[in-house]
């Protein structure tokens, strides 16, 4: 979209979805400008022209844009301040290639797909996960979320225009409970605002249900019914296993949510086959390899839920924010160095190539990553002890393990046509949140029991007060054996690429033992880790990776 506006001409490419887009226009019409169409797009452009980098502080949305001023000759670059839309960089050759996927980027003639040293580190002791500001890949980089950039004259100036900020929280109990409750019912109804119907993922647990409650009632008012989406495994009903982490099965949870709100649930229940061959797409749309099964699983549930709507909202980052998960509450992980979903350097290490090995001090490179985030924490000095402790295991997820999560769902969704919103995502909460103390958050020693209390009335008792459970993931024994059967195959390939950042031979004998660790977090197990090695060595072939180690 182009506009010009006070002698310069502004042309802006953009992704994403402002949520406060008729203030925003109401503002820009009183200092006199005029709008042709109700897009968003026109919106974001405009502000742009008339505060430039400070329109983001007043933009509520999920985005990613550039803006060229053509007679300046001048590269804008921004992305939402938590990071759900994502935008890649490289400079190369004097100039600057973006884009919203990795992909693209190596479509430009001369940038090589490459991976070096520290792009292979991180596949091995960080995947999923990445570190912050990377693209794994060589040369590749992400503008981090609440950065902004401006490329001129051959020279990029990264800038960061937000962050969590620490601050007095004075409300009381009761006042805090309240506003909690209206922050989340604001960023809800705000992000229901659509051209088309919009739909809701309900797994039965406490932050899709409120959404889809929120979303449900609504609806109502105007005589709609809202569409519900869940998702289960073909014989999970047989070989479901309760664990710690995983108490009970979704499926009764659902039911009695849909039987609350009234929704048009549609439910879909994947074969182990339909899991296993969405692996490759699964990896494309990432463009690096991921949570294994658990993204297999989610693009094609959102194929599914393409079907029927074009925009879903979803729960992601709660957890993240309000305190969901175990290590949040766990004092023996939470107060370990380190990051609390992923505990197995040495187990990690163990697998890795020797040429990859040698190079690398793992322990050295963790400890510098963590500690690096940990010092760009903004913490009062006054906080007790157990509350920076809480504050920095705020910024560990916020940076590290909620933007796995998002990467997941973006990727998954774009990839076959889906906008999903996360509403939790909206820095209103976040902001609030951070300055919160733990008590509150941990009302009555429950996960998220602030989150629970401001619900409560909303959800039926049996939901409000259900004990987290994660992501359902499959239990069935022939998917197990068919991502092993596969890694069997691969490991029986005498120049398969994996094999230049795992060892052959440590990879077999993790293959033919029933020893298990958890690759990353709760969600990725034994089937998950084996199906991990399968991306990796994927990746590396479908994309023609050259490794410069």
């Amino acid at each position: 979209m182009v506009l010009e506006w006070e002698g310069e001409r502004y042309i802006l490419v953009y992704n994403g979805e402002l949520y406060n887009t008729d203030e925003l226009r109401s503002q820009l019409e009183t200092l006199g400008h005029r709008f042709t169409e109700h897009s968003d797009t026109e919106v974001v452009l405009h502000a742009y022209a008339q505060w430039k980098a400070a329109a983001l502080e007043r933009m509520n949305g999920i985005f990613a844009f550039a803006v060229w001023e053509e007679r300046a000759e001048r590269l804008f670059l921004a992305r939402d301040r938590i990071g759900v839309k994502p935008l890649f960089y490289a400079v190369h050759n004097q100039g600057l290639l973006f884009a919203s996927e990795i992909k693209t980027i190596l479509t430009y003639p001369s940038f090589k797909a490459q991976l070096d040293i520290q792009g292979a580190a991180q596949i091995v002791l960080f995947g999923p996960g990445r570190i912050p500001g990377s693209g794994v890949f060589r040369g590749v980089m992400e503008l981090e979320p609440g950065y902004c950039a401006i490329f001129q004259a051959g020279k990029l100036l990264l800038n960061q225009y937000w962050y969590l900020q620490d601050g007095l929280h004075s409300e009381s109990l009761e006042d805090t409970i309240d506003h909690v409750r209206q922050l989340v019912t604001d960023a809800v109804t705000r992000q229901m605002v659509s051209d088309v119907p919009v739909g809701c993922f309900l797994s039965g647990g406490l932050d899709s249900s409120i959404i889809s409650a929120i979303c449900a009632n609504k609806l109502r008012e105007s005589g709609k019914v809202l569409p519900t989406f869940s998702v289960d495994y073909q014989g999970n009903e047989k070989y479901f296993t309760a664990g710690k982490f995983q108490p009970d099965a979704d499926g009764e949870y659902i039911k009695k949510m849909v039987e609350a709100i009234c929704s048009n649930h549609h439910a879909t229940i994947l074969t182990s086959e339909e899991l296993f061959d969405a692996m490759e797409d699964a990896t494309i749309a990432r463009d690096l390899p991921g949570m294994a099964d658990v993204d297999f699983s989610l693009l094609a549930f959102c194929g599914k839920i393409r079907e029927h709507v074009k925009v879903a909202l979803s729960g992601e980052c709660a957890d993240e924010i309000f305190g969901g998960y175990p290590w949040y509450r766990d004092p023996e992980v939470r107060d370990a160095k380190g990051f609390p979903w992923a505990q197995n350097t040495e187990q990690r290490v163990s697998l890795m190539a020797q040429g990859v090995r040698h190079q690398l001090d793992a322990q050295e490179l963790l400890a510098a990553e963590y500690d690096k985030t940990l010092h760009q924490s903004d913490i009062m000095p006054e906080n007790s002890p157990l509350e920076k402790r809480m504050k920095q295991m705020v910024n560990l997820n916020f940076r590290w393990f909620m933007q796995t999560l998002l990467d997941r769902k973006d990727r998954m969704s774009m990839y076959l046509g889906l906008e999903v919103r996360v509403p939790f995502c909206d820095h209103r909460i976040a902001e609030y949140l951070y300055r919160v103390p733990w008590n509150y958050k941990d009302l009555r020693g429950r996960e998220k029991g602030l989150l629970r209390k401001s619900v409560e009335g909303l959800l039926p008792d049996c939901i409000t007060y259900r004990k987290k459970s994660p992501y359902p993931k499959t239990y069935h024994p022939n998917y197990t054996n068919m991502v092993k059967k596969a890694l069997q195959v691969v490991m029986n390939r005498r120049n398969a690429p994996i094999f230049s950042l795992f060892s052959r031979e440590a990879i077999t004998s993790y293959l033919n033992s029933d020893f298990s660790w958890p690759w990353y977090g709760q969600l990725m197990t034994r089937p998950q880790t084996m199906a991990y090695f399968l991306q990796v060595n994927f990746w590396l072939e479908h994309y023609g990776i050259d490794i410069v180690i």
